[in-house]
């Protein structure tokens, strides 16, 4: 039932009760702007009410986006195994600003990173033995690492360990 002359729809809920709703939104997990912004807007409020829940929800520690940056690049590149061009990618796509881009990029240990790079390197080379021409092999190779988002400097100077070979 509608008020004439009503802003408050059916299917809307007040902003009181948004603000409670996305408090356990983002207490749940880690948030970004943009996925808060949706959630608001598919709960029925408008513009201005969205700006001032998300306001709130900053001021109150719920949503952090430098917080959300460090997290999600953190946990793609332990868990997938992501190169930092991958997530820096990733993170724009989110809308994530350019300075908390970097900062989630700093977080990442270099001497982590690269032991990564150098499991992963590795084990993609070991993975095509089968493969008996050598520049089909190296191509394979350097396209599985740029596609995991590591850097083609990084991958250009990767030097394999020497193993003897197997007769």
């Amino acid at each position: 039932m509608t008020i004439q002359g009503s802003a408050f729809k059916p299917g809307r809920i007040s902003k009181e009760k948004a603000l409670q709703k996305l408090k356990h939104y983002c207490a749940y997990q880690e948030r970004n702007h943009q996925e808060v912004k949706q959630k608001l807007y598919a709960l029925g409020l408008f513009k201005k009410e969205t700006e001032e829940v998300i306001s709130d929800l900053i001021q109150e520690g719920y949503l952090n986006e430098e917080r959300y940056a460090i997290q999600f690049a953190s946990g793609k590149f332990r868990v997938k195994g992501w190169g930092k061009q991958k997530i820096l990618y990733e993170l724009k796509q989110k809308g994530i600003s350019p300075y908390c881009t970097g900062k989630a990029l700093e977080a990442i240990d270099q001497a982590e990173y690269h032991k990564s790079f150098s499991r992963q390197a590795n084990k993609k080379w070991d993975s095509l033995h089968a493969e008996k021409n050598i520049f089909a092999k190296k191509t394979k190779w350097r396209n599985y690492l740029v596609q995991r988002g590591f850097e083609p400097l990084l991958i250009k100077t990767f030097t394999f360990p020497v193993r003897p070979e197997a007769d």
